[in-house]
């Protein structure tokens, strides 16, 4: 009789969750804006991924030729050369790959400490509840980009190892009190007391049944927490707390040009551009899944 309710539970939780999905995805294709984030995002990612197979990361954004320096763009250089005569479309795509990848390993460090204090504090709620929350509280009151400056300077370094770690901290209350809230949501549900009177272990029920079923709010604050991430990084690269040179990042590459952006526009406006294009396309499709899977906005 148990196995029979506990896969009946099951069922249910899969058939609401694939129909639920559906819903949404339709929803989200509907709209246009969201479809052209999702579209430049892609076309961003898929060069900065595969930008190996059609650039030598070595000789074209590392390697100096001074009698390039300062070009203006070309067939042969893009977005001309900066003031190392190094490529600067190359130094470009390849400083993407080093923003995303901040972004993209802080999201998921934010979201594996912050999701499991926030999934946990919701499904046992109580005296850990408060403690947990309040504890998350106290770091949600110090400013994100001085709490960042702060971590980066106990640790002594800017490595990309440090930045993650600095804005995983950083991001984690945030995804903490998200996590939180979208577990409240659906804690409670029949298939959830289903699943409990079948006795599966809480852990499973957490991991199973509960975020797989509350992804909706969580994917919204990840794309949200990524954009985030992104301007911090490049921010903090163009005061020198960040990646520093050689090696490529938006943020720092920005910085050294700034006093010769009256002479050579080119060389800010390139990485600036794919920023705020990067920073947008991603902001766009958050908007997308929250306007999608708010249930006051379905027809």
């Amino acid at each position: 009789m148990k196995k029979t309710e506990k896969g009946m539970a099951a069922s249910q939780g899969r058939f609401q969750k694939k129909s639920e999905w559906r819903v949404i995805l339709k929803r989200f294709c509907r709209n246009r804006l969201a479809v052209f984030g999702i579209i430049v995002f892609t076309i961003i990612v898929l060069l900065v991924i595969f930008a190996d197979f059609y650039m030598d990361y070595d000789a074209d954004a590392l390697t100096m030729h001074i009698e390039l320096q300062y070009a203006s763009p070309s067939p042969e250089h893009i977005f001309g050369a900066d003031r190392l005569g190094r490529d600067y479309f190359a130094r470009v795509i390849y400083g993407g790959r080093v923003s995303l990848s901040i972004g993209l390993l802080t999201v998921s460090l934010a979201l594996l400490i912050g999701g499991s204090i926030g999934a946990v504090a919701a499904y046992f709620g109580g005296a850990l509840d408060n403690i947990l929350m309040r504890i998350m509280d106290i770091f949600l009151a110090i400013p994100s980009t001085l709490m960042a400056l702060a971590i980066i300077a106990t640790m002594g370094s800017s490595s990309v190892g440090t930045l993650v770690m600095a804005l995983g901290v950083v991001q984690t209350p945030r995804m903490a009190r998200i996590v939180r809230s979208a577990v409240f949501g659906v804690k409670d549900a029949d298939y959830i007391e289903a699943a409990r009177a079948c006795g599966t272990k809480n852990a499973r029920i957490i991991l199973r049944h509960i975020i797989p079923n509350a992804m909706g709010p969580i994917l919204v604050q990840a794309t949200q927490t990524m954009s985030r991430v992104i301007l911090i990084i490049a921010g903090l690269s163009f005061i020198g707390l960040g990646i520093a040179e050689p090696t490529p990042e938006w943020g720092s590459m920005l910085s050294v040009v700034k006093t010769q952006m009256r002479y050579y526009p080119h060389l800010a406006i390139a990485p600036g551009v794919v920023m705020g294009l990067t920073v947008l396309s991603i902001t766009l499709i958050g908007d997308g899944l929250r306007d999608a899977m708010d249930p006051r906005l379905r027809n």
